[in-house]
């Protein structure tokens, strides 16, 4: 594996990394939890970056700089509202996390912060949201010719024990 994985219970945006990975909505404007906080935590400046890439669909990513921020550059990513029994629930999670990568590769980071996405609000159950989160950021270090550090960032003791869990198995 080209890379690292490690788990950090925390405050994603006091973190000093290359990039943070926001869990956003469609319109990419900010919202509550993890979103807001990002936009708050990095000023008035992410949100007029933000108005310029015209939303995102489920699954896509776009980046912006981090202006106040420790970090660098802001990943944000559409998470997907959990639906019970949808066959596209796993594949569209995975693609939050693929898609946050490739940008990552592309724009050369070398290390990166994930927070739970879609666990929050949109209620996708935790532990299902730490095994994918874990196989999918695994299958693309393998593939990327460069390395890369990720933290995945838990904003809870659940969430933490689960990514712990995950990463060991």
């Amino acid at each position: 594996m080209n890379g690292t994985i490690q788990v950090w219970r925390g405050d994603i945006t006091t973190l000093n990394v290359d990039a943070i990975v926001n869990a956003a909505n469609s319109s990419l404007l900010g919202g509550g939890g993890v979103d807001g906080a990002i936009h708050r935590a990095a000023g008035p400046e992410l949100l007029e970056a933000c108005k310029k890439l015209d939303g995102a669909k489920t699954g896509e990513a776009k980046w912006t700089k981090g202006f106040n921020l420790p970090s660098k550059y802001v990943i944000h990513t559409v998470g997907l509202v959990y639906k019970k029994g949808s066959s596209e629930v796993q594949r569209q999670l995975a693609a939050c996390y693929e898609n946050a990568l490739e940008i990552a590769k592309n724009q050369g980071i070398q290390s990166i912060a994930f927070p739970a996405i879609s666990t929050g609000i949109y209620g996708y159950p935790a532990e299902e949201a730490a095994e994918i989160a874990v196989k999918t950021i695994k299958r693309k270090l393998e593939q990327f010719p460069i390395r890369i550090e990720v933290t995945l960032v838990a904003f809870d003791e659940k969430t933490e024990q689960l990514y712990k869990k995950n990463l060991e198995g």
